[in-house]
C-alpha cells in the first residue's frame, strides 16, 4: 500500500497548497464567496459537476447499483436532471440578479422581509449537508489507513476547513476542477472498464444476475418519484448549487456550463450502477451495499491505480463538503448574523467582510466536524437536510422567480407551514419516510397560494427593481436588498 499512500498524501497535500494560493486571490467579499462572478465555461462545468457528485453519488452510487442494478443509477440521474433544469431554466436569471445568497433573492423578489427565516431554513439543510459529506470520511480513510471512526472526521474535515478557510470559493474552485479531473480518470476511465472486465463481462453478468437487475426501473416507481421530489428539485433551490451559478462570468457560462455538467451527472450516474453490479457479480455476500465500493477497488486494482481510485472517492466527499461548508458559512454570515447585528448596532464601513467570512467558514467547519462525531446515520441527515430544503423553500423561490402574484406574507407563509409539517411528520412516519416530502410540499403549496391570494399584492415598485435586476440592469445593488415604501 505504500505507493497508494504516497498518491493519497499528495492529494492531500496538493489541496492544501491550492487553498495557499486561493488565499492570495480572495481580497474582497466578491472574490471569497463567489471567485469574483467570472468563472469560464471549462471552469464552471467542472466545478459544478464536481458539487454536486459526492460521496453519496459516489459510493452510495455503487452501493445502489450493488441492491439494484442498473436501475440504481436513478439517484444520481434525478441530480443530473435537476441540474439540467436550474441550467436551462433558471440558471441565466440567477446568474444576473448578483446576490450572494437564495435568501438575498427572497427578499428582492417579495420585499426586504422574507430572508431571515429562509436563511435559517438553508442554514440547517446547509450544515446537514456538509455533516453528511464529512461522516462518509470515515469510509474512506478506514480503507486508507485503518484509523477509528473520529479521528478519520477530524483529518478529513480538517484539511477541508484548512483551504476553504484560506481562499474561500477560489480555493474551493480550484480543489474541485482538481477533484474533478481525478473523479473522471479514477471512476470512468479506470475503476468502471476495470470492473466490467474483472466481472466477465456484460455477457457474463447478465448470466449470473437476476433479470431485473438489468431493468431500467427495476428500483420501484415511488423510489423514483421520491428522488425526483427530494434530488431534482433540491438541485433547483439549494445554497450550495445557487452559490456556484453566482460565479459564472455571464448568462450563457452558467446556462451552457451546466448543461455540460448535468449530462456529465447522467453518464456518472450510470457508470456508478453499473460498477455496483460488477461488484455484485464478484462478491455476492457483502454485509451492506455501502461496502461494495470499498471492496471492488481494494481487492480489485492494481497498485497505485487503487490509490488513485481512492483519491476520486476523496475527491467527490471533499468537493461537496467545502461547497456545502462555504454555502453554510455565507447563510450564517450574511443571512442571519449581519441581520442581528444590524439590529443591535450601526453597520461599519471599516468592517473587513473577507475576515468576517473567514471567521464563519471556521466556526462552520468545527461546528460540522463537531455534528459528524456525534451523528451516526448518513442516510437519516441527508434525509433531514432535503426534506427541510424542498418542503420548506421550494415553493417560494421557484413561486417567487414564475408568478408575480406570490406575496411576502405568503413566501413567509409557505416556510413556516411547509418546514412544519416537514418536522411532524418525520415525528410521526419516521425520518425515511417518503410522506413528509409529499405532504410538506403540498401544505407549503397550499399556504403560498391561499396566503399570497388573501394578502395586497407585492408593491409595484420592489417588482419593478425586481424585474431589472432579473435583466441584468442593476449590478450595483448587488447586496441591497429592496423594501417596499413604509
Amino acid at each position: 500500500m505504500a505507493v497508494d499512500y504516497l498518491v493519497i498524501v499528495a492529494y492531500l497535500a496538493g489541496m492544501l497548497a491550492m487553498g495557499w494560493w486561493g488565499m492570495r486571490r480572495a481580497r474582497s467579499k466578491s472574490e471569497f464567496l463567489v471567485a469574483g462572478r467570472r468563472l469560464g465555461p471549462a471552469m464552471y462545468s467542472g466545478t459544478m459537476a464536481a458539487i454536486v457528485l459526492g460521496g453519496a453519488s459516489t459510493i452510495g452510487g455503487v452501493g445502489l447499483g450493488y441492491q439494484y442494478g442498473l436501475s440504481g443509477a436513478w439517484m444520481v440521474f434525478t441530480i443530473g436532471l435537476g441540474l439540467l433544469a436550474l441550467s436551462v431554466f433558471f440558471s441565466a436569471r440567477i446568474a444576473r440578479l448578483k446576490v450572494y445568497t437564495v435568501s438575498e433573492m427572497l427578499d428582492l423578489r417579495y420585499g426586504g422581509r422574507a430572508g431571515v427565516i429562509s436563511g435559517v431554513v438553508m442554514w440547517a439543510y446547509t450544515l446537514m449537508l456538509a455533516v453528511t459529506s464529512t461522516i462518509a470520511y470515515a469510509t474512506i480513510f478506514d480503507v486508507l489507513f485503518d484509523i477509528n471512526r473520529t479521528l478519520a472526521i477530524v483529518l478529513g474535515g480538517s484539511i477541508v476547513v484548512a483551504y476553504s478557510t484560506l481562499g474561500g470559493m477560489w480555493s474551493i474552485t480550484l480543489t474541485d476542477m482538481v477533484q474533478f479531473v481525478v473523479k473522471t480518470i479514477g471512476v470512468l476511465l479506470l475503476l468502471l472498464p476495470i470492473a466490467v472486465v474483472k466481472a466477465g463481462g456484460f455477457g457474463e453478468m447478465k448470466a449470473r444476475l437476476p433479470t431485473e437487475y438489468f431493468d431500467p426501473l427495476g428500483i420501484g416507481g415511488e423510489t423514483i418519484f421520491t428522488y425526483v421530489l427530494i434530488y431534482t428539485f433540491g438541485m433547483l433551490i439549494g445554497q450550495d448549487i445557487w452559490q456556484r451559478v453566482f460565479t459564472a462570468r455571464g448568462d450563457r457560462t452558467a446556462k451552457w456550463g451546466g448543461t455540460v455538467a448535468g449530462t456529465y451527472c447522467l453518464a456518472y450516474a450510470l457508470a456508478g450502477a453499473v460498477i455496483g453490479t460488477a461488484a455484485k457479480v464478484l462478491y455476492p455476500k457483502l454485509s451492506s451495499p455501502d461496502d461494495a465500493f470499498a471492496t471492488i477497488v481494494k481487492e480489485e486494482l492494481p497498485v497505485g491505480v487503487r490509490g488513485l481510485v481512492l483519491a476520486a472517492a476523496l475527491a467527490a466527499v471533499m468537493s461537496t463538503s467545502s461547497g456545502a461548508l462555504i454555502a453554510c458559512a455565507t447563510v450564517a454570515n450574511n443571512d442571519i448574523w449581519s441581520r442581528l447585528r444590524g439590529i443591535v448596532e450601526a453597520p461599519s464601513d471599516d468592517h473587513d467582510e473577507v475576515k468576517g467570512n473567514r471567521v464563519f467558514i471556521l466556526l462552520m467547519g468545527l461546528a460540522v466536524i463537531g455534528t459528524a462525531i456525534a451523528i451516526d446515520n448518513v442516510v437519516e441527515a441527508l434525509t433531514v437536510a432535503y426534506n427541510l430544503l424542498v418542503g420548506g423553500l421550494l415553493v417560494p423561490i421557484l413561486g417567487g422567480l414564475v408568478w408575480k402574484r406570490g406575496t411576502v406574507y405568503g413566501a413567509l407563509a409557505s416556510v413556516v407551514v411547509g418546514g412544519l409539517a416537514v418536522v411532524v411528520l418525520m415525528a410521526t412516519h419516521g425520518i425515511l419516510a417518503n410522506e413528509p416530502v409529499y405532504y410538506g410540499l403540498l401544505a407549503s403549496l397550499a399556504a403560498y397560494l391561499a396566503v399570497s391570494l388573501a394578502t395586497p399584492a407585492t408593491d409595484a415598485a420592489v417588482l419593478a427593481a425586481w424585474r431589472e435586476r432579473l435583466a441584468g440592469r442593476s449590478p450595483e445593488l448587488a447586496s441591497e436588498p429592496v423594501t417596499a415604501p413604509r
